[in-house]
């Protein structure tokens, strides 16, 4: 089981209340915690430069302001910056976002490993999850696994990302083919990028582009 883990949650009850499941429902007694996501961050950085590093991190999602200056405002942003150092740490999402896609976003695009979302079942569902992500398992929230098809859940690829941001960008799908080509980036062909972006539009539900890279970025993923 792991013996190290850093706890990311600005509330103060749920910080303590993933602890004490830690503890005492699944031993691990080797626990910090961090109430903002710099502080998280530093608290790893630290560990990790000690050659002592934390082999889980548990993080919500939102975090309140703080009077200081964050550079690091969300769970995503912690995320993305400790994947960069340690891509081998385990990272648990507990959180009360329920949006398949973004749920699905965060194992996908940021290789998380587990998901738990707050609840009536949170305790048990979490205990389930560190064991579940222990063993090498992504473990998915029940509560969506459960009731949810696989043709529900959007997958991207790396071509789907990439026109994306080159929408986002404001660019034309013209245009778009055009730096594929340059950058010899495949498929190019224009039939596969009108395809492509068609497919984002009614995975998204979006009714133009500037609705679709409105959403897009709701969902975090650019």
């Amino acid at each position: 089981m792991f013996t190290k883990v850093l706890v990311a949650e600005d509330y103060e009850i749920a910080n303590q209340g993933i602890v004490k499941v830690l503890n005492e429902k699944i031993g691990i007694h080797n626990v910090h915690q961090a109430k903002y996501c710099d502080d998280a961050y530093l608290k790893f950085r630290k560990e990790y430069n000690d050659n002592a590093p934390f082999e889980l991190l548990i993080t919500d999602l939102s975090f309140r302001k703080d009077y200081k200056i964050q550079t690091r405002t969300s769970g995503i942003d912690l995320i993305k910056d400790i994947r960069k150092v340690d891509p081998d740490i385990k990272i648990i999402v507990y959180s009360q976002e329920d949006r398949p896609d973004r749920i699905n976003m965060l194992f996908d695009k940021y290789s998380i490993n587990g998901y738990v979302c707050k609840g009536q079942h949170a305790i048990k569902q979490l205990i389930q999850c560190v064991e579940g992500v222990f063993q090498g398992d992504e473990v998915y929230p029940p509560e969506l696994t459960s009731n949810l098809q696989a043709s529900d859940m959007v997958h991207l690829d790396d071509l789907d990302m990439i026109l994306l941001e080159e929408l986002a960008n404001g660019f034309t799908k013209k245009e778009i083919r055009l730096k594929l080509i340059a950058q010899n980036i495949t498929p190019n062909g224009e039939s596969t990028i009108d395809k492509r972006v068609s497919k984002l539009f009614d995975n998204f539900k979006a009714k133009n582009t500037t609705h679709l890279v409105a959403i897009v970025k709701d969902l975090g993923l650019l």
